[in-house]
């Protein structure tokens, strides 16, 4: 009777009255206040990369696993990261905050009596949430992953919430959805007067989130109610929605009915075609296992979302099949459809390389790089951030053709290209410009990351051996740099390119293997 009464309190009470009941509990999880302190200081625009990096440099365990992350494979940077503000400055303010949220988040336990809440569970199912919410981001392109995988993570933050605040009212929503075919939101509205994510925006509203992150919370059952005008608001919510659909058919006892809607509803609102949604759906087991090693813990490997459709599938049809003779009859039969699938996906990837690949170097020929320019261009502008131009040109080439032959010099610019790929982020990009010149695009970097790269580059290629059969050649590359900001910048990409043009011809003049920067700043 206790509970009855305590609840009957509850829900008579206004919303307002229930969200400060809420907020003001002293059971209510809490942030680090290194995590509370950045959230703060990255709102304002007049914040310098130092000031980040001075402040996370207080929180010494938490300094150590961003830069442990930032050396990990989750970003595979071929060179290594020694200090927070070089992360910062490779990786980008969004993306370090990202990164300083998910720790923090995964860092909560609250201190719940729940009988039913199992915290690991939670941890799990939001992982997976994050990880597809990058996998479908990926689809659409590679900015911002950490802020959408944060988005992920954080979508059902207030069902931990209740759970430590209000245990015993957790426990009756959990007993109630045993027995009932409700939606969990509506129980909880029975129960407690309001859903769990209403309650998680509140709480990252009062933690000073984002809209970017909170409002995703808060309509992550029902994204078409999201008003909000901002476009990235809008897109965040739906793929931390599509997340969740995805995580249901990993954690569920229905995952037919998830998948079903998942791939419905995404192929329209994202205009996904099935080789798509099979590609995020093939990686998600494997995923959710590499990033939990990532941030530190470890979890048990989920099923395959291929293995639990036709574990549904067949008992849904009623066969009396054993698990290792539906493996052979059933799972060797998708397999077979996988490969001719994954066939036809190959063809497709070389007829599309054949219009942006050069065919030499196997790296962007010229006119992917103007597509991709404008491209940066516009996205630049629009985020209000900086990006860099790198050219180089192979020294004395004409003359290493004509002592050597035209086969070894193919030699050399192929070598290069792979030598080159090595040494930038899998979100930079590498061009063939024409004859012996090349463009790399270095997205959100300013001009001191990347002379970092540009530098390292040189030094990889003047210390490296061309070696063609028993041939061995030696060559070095002229450098020129040139930064951008179109939200401020009144240039074009063509500008762009004569700027680092012009700056690579200086380093031929200067004598060579050298780098020089079309820049106020001069190095």
């Amino acid at each position: 009777m206790k509970i009855f009464h305590a609840q009957c309190s509850f829900i008579e009470m206004k919303k307002e009255d229930i969200i400060n009941n809420i907020l003001k509990s002293p059971a209510l999880p809490t942030l680090p206040a290194v995590a509370s302190d950045l959230i703060s200081i990255t709102s304002k625009e007049e914040t310098t990369i130092k000031e980040i990096a001075d402040l996370l440099s207080k929180d010494v365990s938490l300094s150590a696993k961003v830069l442990k992350i930032a050396n990990s494979a989750y970003y595979g940077f071929t060179y290594k990261i020694s200090t927070i503000q070089q992360a910062i400055s490779c990786i980008g303010i969004n993306a370090i905050r990202s990164l300083v949220l998910s720790f923090s988040f995964l860092a909560i336990k609250g201190g719940n009596k729940s009988e039913f809440f199992n915290y690991e569970d939670f941890l799990t199912k939001s992982l997976a949430n994050a990880v597809v919410a990058r996998l479908i981001k990926e689809k659409i392109d590679n900015y911002d992953l950490e802020e959408v995988f944060i988005a992920g993570l954080l979508k059902d933050i207030g069902k931990l919430i209740i759970s430590s605040t209000h245990p015993k009212l957790y426990d009756q929503i959990a007993k109630a959805a045993q027995n009932s075919e409700k939606k969990i939101t509506g129980l909880e509205h029975e129960i407690v007067g309001i859903d769990h994510a209403q309650i998680g925006y509140e709480v990252a509203k009062s933690w000073g989130f984002p809209a970017v992150l909170s409002i995703p919370i808060q309509y992550h059952h029902f994204p078409e109610k999201n008003k909000d005008d901002d476009k990235k608001v809008q897109l965040y919510t739906n793929v931390v929605y599509f997340a969740g659909l995805v995580s249901n058919i990993l954690y569920s006892n229905n995952p037919n009915k998830y998948y079903d809607k998942f791939v419905k509803e995404i192929k329209v609102t994202l205009s996904f075609s099935k080789a798509v949604i099979d590609d995020i759906l093939d990686k998600v087991d494997l995923e959710v296992v590499q990033n939990a090693n990532y941030f530190g813990f470890s979890i048990k490997k989920p099923k395959s979302i291929e293995e639990i459709l036709i574990e549904a599938n067949t008992i849904l049809s009623g066969i009396n099949l054993t698990y290792d003779q539906m493996n052979k009859e059933l799972v060797n039969a998708k397999i077979q459809m996988q490969k001719v699938a994954k066939e036809l996906e190959l063809k497709n990837k070389w007829l599309e390389s054949l219009a942006n690949i050069d065919g030499l170097t196997e790296v962007y020929n010229h006119r992917y790089l103007q597509i991709f320019l404008e491209r940066e261009f516009n996205r630049a502008k629009r985020k209000k951030s900086t990006f860099c131009l790198i050219m180089l040109d192979v020294d004395n080439f004409k003359k290493f053709n004509d002592t050597y032959g035209h086969q070894a010099g193919d030699f050399i610019l192929k070598e290069l290209c792979v030598l080159l790929q090595k040494g930038i982020r899998t979100y930079d990009i590498i061009a063939r410009y024409g004859g012996e010149e090349f463009a790399i695009v270095l997205p959100e970097t300013e001009l001191e990351c990347a002379w970092t790269v540009a530098e390292r580059l040189r030094n990889k290629v003047a210390d490296h051996i061309f070696t063609d059969n028993k041939e061995k050649y030696k060559v070095t590359i002229s450098i020129g740099i040139a930064e951008v900001n179109p939200s401020i910048d009144n240039i074009s990409k063509n500008n762009l390119i004569d700027r680092a043009d012009a700056a690579l011809l200086e380093s031929k003049k200067n004598g060579k293997n050298r780098i020089t920067v079309y820049s106020n700043r001069k190095k």
